[in-house]
């Protein structure tokens, strides 16, 4: 029931006050005035006109300007808008020739540097972290016992050569004896030729009465004689030649004694040249722990040492080995050195995800199964590796592995530009 007559003073104000600008501006302090409000005064820049403006125009002037900029606005974001879209399909076509993971890191086979012989540590050579070279010494091992050693194997060699040496002359003296009884036989057997013939010609004379029995008789006895003598010296021949045999069996086993000897030699030798433990190949000491006055054991370790071949093992997902093969050209970032950029080369992929050769593989045939996506090692060879920096193995690498040889085009756009600025 309130609000007619509020809306009829509302009505009467309106009917009152001229149209316009100019009517509005009266119908406002009167309604004021019957709220009970206290009207404002109007600032002095509202209430004396620009000179030179006519009345009536300057509330329009901001409209129209307003209306002259929305075109420049419009042009200046369609503009931006077609940049931001062409940047990121620049963006967007250079990443599709690139594969990239975080999961990589600097892989090595290192090793540990243990002597072969026990013994006091003498000299340790190396210090912490330092770069040996191949055949290199890294510590000793007090070598006043294997010296030692070798000595005593030095006499055995000796003593087992004179053995041999004197199975030879003994075999030459033999040989001597068989060439003796061989003669003897010889002998023996032209004395039983002619024996033979003197029993067969006085045989003869005294079968027919020209000789007497007892010359047949004696030359008969002589031919037997003859006879045994031959199977005496044929006996003696053979004793000598089985001596023979003998000997040179005996000479075989000194002959093997030799052969243990030098072996022990050779051993000795061995063990004299391993109390200078030396690196293999070129790398770093690491972790080192030996200090002179140790009692080392064989195969205790001394240091830790890691080869100059590295490699990074980037663990890629299933889904970017599309295109990924052997052979394809990758660029290494390593965490340690943002700024360098270094050149790799994929050398191999390994065939099957890095948990089904982990020590408990996990068994999807029980249980509840949720796919996860597997990440596959992928071993990319240092094409470039830095010389005055160190790198090691567990360092963090960002690989990212070029899958299409063709260049994008944010690489043909940049290097037209770079080309055109050099000239």
């Amino acid at each position: 029931m309130l609000k007619q007559p509020v809306e009829d003073e509302r009505n009467s104000d309106a009917d009152q006050a001229p149209a316009g600008p100019e009517g509005r501006d009266k119908v406002l302090p009167i309604r004021r005035a019957r709220r009970g409000e206290t009207a404002a005064p109007a600032p002095e820049a509202e209430a004396a006109p620009r000179s030179g403006t006519p009345a009536g125009t300057s509330e329009h002037q901001p409209r129209q300007d307003a209306r002259r900029r929305r075109p420049a606005r419009l042009v200046l974001g369609a503009a931006a808008l077609v940049a931001a879209a062409g940047a990121g399909y620049l963006w967007w076509d250079n990443a599709s020739h690139f594969e990239t993971t975080d999961d990589a890191f600097i892989a090595s086979r290192p090793i540990g540097i243990a002597p072969q012989v026990p013994g006091y540590v003498a000299q340790v050579l190396v210090t912490d972290n330092q770069h040996v070279a191949k055949g290199q010494t890294i510590a000793r091992i007090d070598d006043r016992d294997y010296l030692v050693a070798l000595a005593q194997a030095n006499a055995k060699v000796g003593v087992a050569e004179a053995g041999v040496k004197n199975i030879e002359a003994q075999i030459q003296v033999q040989q001597a004896q068989v060439d003796a009884a061989q003669a003897q036989v010889d002998q023996a057997k032209a004395s039983l030729t002619f024996a033979n013939q003197q029993a067969a010609r006085y045989g003869e004379l005294a079968h027919t009465g020209y000789g007497s029995v007892q010359n047949a008789q004696q030359y008969s006895s002589e031919q037997a004689q003859r006879q045994a003598a031959v199977k005496s010296a044929l006996a003696a021949l053979e004793v000598a030649q089985r001596q023979i045999d003998s000997l040179q069996a005996q000479e075989a086993s000194a002959r093997a004694d030799l052969a243990q000897a030098k072996a022990q030699q050779d051993q000795a030798r061995l063990n004299l040249s391993y109390v200078n433990v030396t690196a293999s190949e070129p790398g770093r000491i690491v972790v080192l722990t030996a200090a002179p006055g140790e009692y080392a054991q064989t195969g205790t370790n001394l240091a830790m040492f890691v080869p100059d071949e590295l490699w990074v093992t980037a663990n890629f997902k299933e889904n970017q080995l599309d295109q990924m093969r052997p052979g394809e050209k990758a660029t290494l970032r390593i965490d340690a050195y943002p700024e360098r950029e270094i050149r790799g080369t994929v050398a191999s992929i390994q065939p099957g995800s890095g948990t089904a050769f982990s020590l408990l593989p996990p068994e999807n045939a029980t249980g509840n199964y949720v796919k996860i996506v597997q990440r596959v090692p992928v071993k990319i060879i240092i094409d470039n590796p830095p010389k005055d920096v160190v790198l090691g193995p567990g360092m963090s690498v960002e690989p990212s592995v070029r899958i299409n040889p063709q260049k994008s085009l944010y690489e043909r756009v940049v290097g037209f530009f770079g080309g055109a600025g050099r000239k």
